[in-house]
Order: structure tokens, then C-alpha cells, then sequence
């Protein structure tokens, strides 16, 4: 079954440390086109670094947020990223209904999940609990 790296999970391999050295070595054991992640999360982390971007003021760390944002556009390029289709946005419609304490995003990539048939890889599994079919993993413990 396909899985999909949450934003929180594929944060943790692009930091590359002893957490991410973990997470990747059982990753490795999948084939690589049953690894994904999502337009989502993508979506997420260029928000995070575009929002830290437009409140620099010192050129320093305005460097170092568009090299950030650069090594995402990067390492996306290089990844399976799932899309949010038709078929997503009904199933999130649907969902929206049923689970109100996710947030959207959360959500949207749920509905990801739920459409393409793969396990969601992500750390917070209790509140995506209340998720309808949805099967979940953490690999980071």
C-alpha cells in the first residue's frame, strides 16, 4: 500500500539528523514509487518560509529564508508529491462535516489519503483518529 509523508514526517527527513536517519532507513524498504507526500504539505512548508520571509527585516535571515524556500522547491522536484483532485475535494467536503477539531489542510491531506488508498505517515495519530478509514502510521517512534 502507497504511504504518504505528512509534513511533519517529511520535515524530519529533510532535516537530516538521527531521527531523520531512522525514518528514512525504514522508508528505504518501500519502493520508491510507494513513497509520496502531498501538494499540501508542499503547500504548508513554502507558507512557513514565504511567512518568515515577509517579516524579515535583517538580510541575513532574509538569505537564509529564500535558500529555505529554495531547498524546498528543490527537494519537491525530486519527490512523488500527490495532487489534490476532484475526487479530494469531495471527500474533504464530506469529512469537513464529520470532523470538525482538524484544520484544513490536515484535513485535505487526509482526504489525499482516503482517495489514492495509501497510509497517512504522520506524528499526531489521535486527533486523525476520528477519520473515517483512514489508516495511520507514525515511523518516527
Amino acid at each position: 500500500m502507497p504511504v504518504i509523508l505528512d509534513t511533519d514526517h517529511l520535515t524530519i527527513v529533510q532535516q537530516r539528523g538521527p531521527e531523520s536517519e531512522r525514518l528514512v532507513s525504514r522508508l528505504d524498504r518501500l519502493a520508491p514509487d510507494d513513497v509520496a507526500t502531498s501538494i499540501v504539505s508542499f503547500q504548508e512548508q513554502v507558507q512557513g518560509w514565504m511567512a518568515l520571509l515577509n517579516q524579515s527585516r535583517d538580510p541575513e535571515e532574509i538569505v537564509h529564508a529564500y535558500a529555505k524556500l529554495d531547498e524546498v522547491r528543490r527537494g519537491f522536484q525530486k519527490m512523488n508529491v500527490l495532487a489534490f483532485s476532484e475526487a479530494a475535494q469531495e471527500c474533504f467536503t464530506s469529512l469537513r462535516k464529520q470532523c470538525r477539531r482538524l484544520g484544513t489542510l490536515d484535513l485535505r491531506i487526509a482526504a489525499i489519503a482516503l482517495t489514492t488508498d495509501s497510509t497517512l505517515f504522520r506524528r499526531n495519530l489521535r486527533d486523525f483518529r476520528q477519520v473515517p478509514g483512514l489508516q495511520l502510521e507514525d515511523w518516527t517512534t
